[in-house]
């Protein structure tokens, strides 16, 4: 093993350093944090690869897993690469339906499934899964009761393998010194925002790479901890959890259940922190609720430093020099507000705190920055292994995704279409030959080059400026162009909108909106006020919040040419939901249909109307539908009306 060029031989190599001696992962359970020594997690490792081996799995085989973040999904992970098999994520909230997409089109010849629920969907579509042999569950309770031998326990796995390791004792040392850098290592597929989910095939030289591109620009430590929380269907996870794990020894702390997250965030204070950008916008609101709620000195204090925090931040922005008068402000700023709000947050030891998914409103980057926490855009892809590009610490310009990650390449075609080059790129999409030819090329050097689907360009700094993606950069009847997503982050600055959908297209004049509120923000708000509500339509159409709305859709407006601005919106008499395949299981609008699914809508706000009435079915989680049927009204901006 003297050549780490997979993840389980990075692995043992750190098995082999610590041992016993340095803890590997963290487990909070019944309210107490669990540890776990390199040499605990080697044992689970070990004996659960021995055990899937003695069930049968054999090089490339497919295993799929679906669960919340637990340390036996990483163990299983780790076990079934080492046996030289392929692991295939699947988001927890998927439907029995999903499922068995991913099931069927990976060839999964084994699932793992976390607990009694995850159990319950596989036996739903048991029948349409046969290759199937075993559905491994690691939660035993709930499970005393079920007889279907197709079900086995994750102790049973353990079992089976603690009696091979016995009878053949070399075995698993074998199994990973046979393993090389081009094995498939992960089957990820992505969320399907433009049609059917596609596996994208990630070898362990991909994910190496990918990793150590993120560690030279700043390295990660065998000190540093970081919160497994984000779904591990996802690459991010794998590249900013797993492998840094095994490569660099980062301690991996599981939380006690997906509800506890924040507060055991404030626990661990880990020195790593990524958030997806939609939960860095609901960080943002659950600040700006705080500080409302706040003592009127709190607030004050909030309100005399958060400016010079701009400042400063700007000051650095600029590379210009911050006299001595704005430190010492700032410092003492630092001392009385943003400081107890980094502690109440879990954020007193962040070194590196990133994000990624949708591109994050500047404004955002600019008020983390301002509370004193070093928050980094990252643009990548799945089919690049999550990384891509990240701000520097010494150069960062808001309005950009940073620059390229070492070892990386970027391109920009002449259809303005962004182009990501480097050993980190995928080999493919699995049994998708035609996507592939798409998205893939190789140059005459044999560098892989990812053709991204979005539009952007490199500036003088080279920075890159990520604008939309390429189908959805719109150009307006009157020759103006703008960028959907743009609008939309900047709107999702406000806490009072949750999601919100810019609309044009080039037989209309000017840009549309639907929005969705923050029904608990906008809720607190109105009980504040003295405004009664009952439903979320109710509050939704209340012209109350129509007027705090189009505060926030002014603002957006003020920065923006006057051709582009968005001249009417609306406030959505319903949430948009994963479940009736409005977003992605990541929460990604599916603009598609959902500009199908709301025509009447939007052409209203095209033809004149103050209002329109609308009936649509809302289904639940339970299975049950409903019909809402209300009134939307239609709020116009007058432009010469907007600020200049």
């Amino acid at each position: 093993m003297s050549h780490l060029e997979t993840l389980p031989k990075h692995f043992m190599e750190k098995v082999a350093r610590y041992g016993d001696r340095k803890v590997a992962v963290r487990q909070k359970d019944l309210g107490i944090w669990q540890e776990f020594t390199w040499a605990d997690s080697y044992t689970q490792v070990r004996n659960f690869t021995l055990g899937l081996v003695a069930l049968g799995l054999e090089k490339g085989d497919k295993v799929s897993i679906v669960g919340d973040n637990d340390r036996q999904y990483m163990w299983a992970d780790l076990a079934i690469m080492a046996a030289g098999g392929v692991t295939v994520g699947i988001f927890t909230d998927a439907s029995p339906s999903e499922m068995e997409f991913v099931i069927k089109h990976s060839e999964s010849k084994f699932a793992l499934a976390k607990d009694q629920e995850q159990c319950d969907k596989h036996l739903e579509i048991k029948e349409n899964i046969p290759q199937v042999e075993k559905v491994i569950y690691w939660e035993p309770r709930g499970m005393w009761y079920y007889d279907d031998p197709w079900l086995m326990s994750y102790a049973e796995v353990l079992d089976l393998g603690k009696k091979l390791h016995e009878e053949r004792p070399q075995l698993f040392e074998d199994l990973v010194s046979s393993g090389t850098g081009e094995d498939l290592a992960n089957l990820c597929y992505t969320s399907g925002t433009t049609g059917v989910p596609k596996g994208v095939m990630l070898t362990h030289d991909i994910f190496l790479s990918a990793v150590e591109s993120f560690h030279l620009l700043e390295p990660r430590l065998d000190t540093d901890n970081i919160i497994s929380f984000t779904p591990l269907a996802w690459i991010a996870e794998h590249t900013l959890a797993v492998t840094p794990h095994v490569m660099y020894g980062m301690i991996v702390n599981f939380p006690e259940s997906p509800e506890t997250v924040r507060e055991n965030i404030r626990e661990i204070a880990p020195e790593f922190l990524f958030y997806p950008s939609r939960l860095w916008e609901n960080l943002t609101a659950i600040i700006q609720v705080r500080i409302t709620d706040s003592t009127w000195i709190n607030r004050l204090l909030y309100d005399i430093f958060l400016p010079i925090g701009y400042k400063v931040a700007d000051l650095r922005y600029e590379k210009k020099s911050i006299n001595i008068g704005y430190k010492i402000l700032n410092a003492l700023g630092d001392f009385l507000v943003f400081r107890p709000l980094r502690d109440q947050l879990g954020l007193t030891h962040i070194r590196t705190a990133i994000t990624a998914g949708a591109s994050l409103s500047p404004d955002m980057l600019r008020f983390f920055r301002a509370m004193g926490i070093n928050l980094k855009q990252v643009y990548s892809s799945t089919e690049t292994a999550a990384a891509g590009t990240q701000h520097d610490d010494e150069d960062v310009k808001f309005v950009s995704v940073g620059k390229p990650l070492p070892n990386i390449k970027f391109n920009i075609s002449e259809e303005g279409e962004i182009l990501i080059g480097g050993k980190n790129v995928f080999v493919g999409y699995y049994k998708n030959d035609e996507e592939t030819a798409k998205s893939l090329s190789i140059d005459e050097h044999g560098l892989r080059w990812f053709h991204t689907g979005d539009a952007g360009y490199i500036d003088d700094d080279g920075h890159l400026i990520y604008l939309d993606r390429v189908k959805d950069m719109i150009t307006l009847a009157s020759g103006e162009k703008y960028s959907p997503q743009f609008l939309e982050g900047r709107l999702k600055f406000s806490p009072y909108i949750q999601h919100a959908m810019a609309i044009g297209a080039e037989d209309k004049e000017y840009v549309t909106t639907l929005i969705n509120i923050d029904y608990d923000n906008v809720g607190r708000w109105a009980e504040k006020k003295g405004i009664s509500y009952t439903t979320f339509t109710d509050l939704s159409q209340k012209s109350e919040v129509y007027q705090v709305i189009q505060e926030d859709v002014e603002r957006v407006n003020s920065s923006l040419p006057s051709g582009a601005r968005i001249r009417k919106f609306v406030l959505m008499h319903k949430e948009f939901d994963a479940d009736e395949a409005e977003m992605t299981r990541t929460r990604k609008l599916r603009r598609g249909l959902l500009n199908e699914r709301y025509q009447e809508i939007i052409e209203a706000m095209y033809n004149g109307q103050d209002e329109i009435r609308v009936s649509a079915e809302v289904k639940y989680r339970d299975g049950r539908t409903s019909t809402v049927d209300t009134t939307v009204h239609i709020a116009n901006l007058e432009m010469e009306d907007l600020p200049a």
